[in-house]
């Protein structure tokens, strides 16, 4: 019995796919999505204007069949073919619509008429619809069905042909399956055993590396899978002139607005990747899309299995009763969504209200904390995510420690680091951006080398201070990137300075001012608010060399021995680290893995004056004591209740 190319739809489209296939195969057509031949090998869903339902229905009735489909259709003066449709895969049409839509402009428009078009049964006619622009489709669409047919690779798996019918100019864009799309999505029901971390080789790229991935090698493979201007997760690029180092970007849209994701190295090249990376961080940590959440309950009924919330800092009563306060004081008595993570002090599985796993979920009505991007990170395997995990939440426990409780750390000299790069990034910042650099070191109780870093500027204009922080078992790293964030705000922000100045000026009076993330810095860009870092700048004392302010040594060849030794210290200093895995299926195609990393105890970076994470946290109170910066243990009343500086 011959095989079937079944062909739904009218019209001219329809017509042009019919005649060109029919020479060569047999075909059936109908005029809806509905039952096919059984010996049906190939469907093509075909209109001259948009129907969104008749998409919907295709996806709805092929994903009980066993039979791959492919649509074309005009949209708006532009010829769209694909994704071929396989099944029981995901990359479906509804996720390509979905991408496409996010690439354009007029996003949160077209996807009310997507919607309207669905209700009413599409476009009644497109007037770019012209014979030659559809004869032009036609013959795109049959060579398409005759790779599928013949078992060649087709051009749209994975891939949707955008045709301007204006000039018949053609173009094929890659997309990426929407993990949480409602037609094709496959993530699992989250689950203890999902959850659990088993700590496996990760061997370093090369001595001296901390990465286990070379991520240089996969440049070409994430610009092709994730930055394309019309369906890509990332859909523009943008390089800063203005900045002292390679400073690159890519944006990620959503409907709800454009995120921006920065990388900065040496390199355009390499920060571009980089921008890449942190930008697929933030796709994962933006909300759950590897697991299905399942856990709605109160903490008083899971309590044996989870985290305590308060273990993690929270905000004062006096800031809950605050007007207009958007948090409620954690009630454990309300039941609330859990995600299941992973203790590694204690070994086991530990639920994690959602809200601290997934940092855009704080608000509403069970939302107690103000949670970030705090801990996040991306890894060429799970435990280099880890790594990166820990040392952002030390990085930026170190540097809130320091502020709060006016720490008077050792200044570092540079050039003692012997680091020919580091020499050269200080005097490109002095250079180019009129900038003087100060490191001073960080490190806490746990012995991870963290270093604070100032950049003072020497011109008449621009921000005065700038602060940043970084953290390394390798100190000269820290340095490095603490240094690269610095560069990140100078020069660019300037005007930005000058035009609100007045505004930022009234913030050094009233705190309750300083409501969003760029007022940290932009606050402390004013000569005024200098005085407040005394306890910092003591130039009596000598500068201290890198060799004898950190001991940490690591001489492994293996990432996963690095992470060991830091667990074996945390746990000596009753630290926790609970892993939450945020991998979405988006990033395993490319082997990268991305965490959420809890260190209970550790502080908290949060935004907005009025959203401070302090109550519970008992080390800013105790470790300047253990450290000689005090003579016993703080008070809370004794703790710095400035804004602070972070950028």
């Amino acid at each position: 019995m011959s095989s079937f190319v079944v062909i739904v739809g009218e019209g001219m489209l329809a017509d042009r796919v019919c005649a060109q296939i029919s020479a060569r195969y047999p075909v059936f057509r109908q005029k809806h999505v509905e039952r096919f031949p059984a010996n049906t090998e190939l469907v093509l869903t075909l209109d001259d204007t948009w129907n969104p339902a008749v998409h919907q229905m295709a996806e709805e009735v092929m994903r009980g069949t066993q039979v791959p489909w492919l649509r074309g259709f005009v949209s708006f003066g532009e010829g769209i073919i694909g994704p071929l449709v396989q099944p029981n895969s995901p990359g479906c049409s509804q996720c390509a619509d979905v991408r496409r839509l996010l690439g354009g402009k007029e996003r949160t428009e077209m996807r009310e008429v997507q919607r309207h078009l669905s209700e009413i049964g599409g476009m009644t006619k497109d007037p770019w619809a012209s014979g030659t622009g559809v004869l032009h489709l036609a013959h795109i669409i049959t060579a398409e069905a005759v790779r599928v047919l013949e078992g060649a690779k087709p051009h749209s798996q994975g891939r949707v042909c955008l045709t301007d019918l204006k000039t018949l100019n053609s173009s094929w864009h890659s997309f990426v399956p929407d993990s949480l799309c409602p037609m094709c999505s496959q993530i699992p029901d989250d689950s203890p055993e999902l959850a659990r971390v088993s700590l496996k080789p990760s061997p370093k790229v090369h001595a001296g590396s901390f990465r286990c991935t070379p991520l240089d090698e996969m440049k070409e493979v994430l610009k092709n899978d994730y930055l394309d201007n019309r369906t890509g997760l990332f859909n523009s690029k943008m390089y800063d002139l203005v900045t002292p180092f390679a400073d690159a970007s890519v944006n990620m849209p959503m409907f709800e607005g454009d995120e921006g994701t920065a990388g900065r190295t040496q390199v355009y090249s390499d920060s571009e990747l980089t921008a890449i990376l942190e930008g697929l961080e933030r796709h994962c940590g933006l909300e759950p899309r590897g697991k299905r959440t399942v856990t709605h309950d109160s903490y008083r009924n899971v309590k044996e299995h989870a985290l305590d919330p308060l273990k993690v800092g929270v905000h004062t009563d006096d800031q809950y009763t605050m007007p207009g306060f958007p948090f409620e004081k954690f009630d454990p008595d309300r039941a609330i969504d859990w995600v299941w993570g992973y203790s590694l002090m204690e070994e086991r599985p530990i639920l994690v209200p959602e809200l601290l796993a997934y940092y855009s979920l704080g608000c509403g009505s069970s939302g107690f904390v103000y949670e970030t991007s705090n801990g996040c990170a991306l890894g060429g395997s799970r435990e280099e995510a880890i790594f990166y995990g820990i040392m952002e939440v030390v990085e930026r426990d170190s540097f809130l420690l320091t502020w709060y409780a006016e720490l008077n750390l050792s200044r570092l000299d540079p050039l003692t680091a012997e680091d020919e790069e580091l020499e050269l990034m200080i005097e490109r910042m002095q250079a180019v951006a009129g900038y003087d650099l100060y490191l001073y070191n960080s490190t806490m109780e746990h012995g991870i080398p963290s270093v604070f870093a100032m950049a003072k500027n020497r011109k008449d204009k621009g921000l005065n201070l700038i602060l940043a922080a970084g953290a390394h078992l390798d100190p000269v790293r820290a340095a490095k990137s603490a240094i690269q964030e610095l560069a990140g705000m100078m020069l660019n922000l300037d005007d930005k300075l000058e035009k609100n100045k007045t505004a930022y000026e009234k913030m050094l009076d009233d705190d309750s001012l300083v409501k969003q993330m760029d007022d940290h810095g932009m606050l402390y860009g004013l000569p005024e608010a200098e005085e407040r870092f005394k306890f910092l700048q003591d130039e009596s004392r000598p500068m201290r060399r890198f060799q004898e302010e950190f001991n940490w040594k690591s001489d492994h060849t293996d990432l996963t021995d690095d992470l060991k030794d830091i667990l074996a210290r945390f746990h000596s200093r009753n630290l926790d680290v609970i892993v939450v895995d945020q991998t979405a299926p988006e990033l395993k195609k490319n082997g990268l893995y991305c965490v959420k990393v809890l260190i209970p105890g550790m502080l908290p970076m949060t935004f907005g004056h009025h959203l401070t994470r302090l109550k519970g946290l008992e080390r800013v109170l105790n470790v300047p004591a253990e450290l000689g910066y005090a003579d016993g243990p703080l008070t809370f009343e004794q703790l710095n209740q400035k804004p602070h500086p972070f950028p």
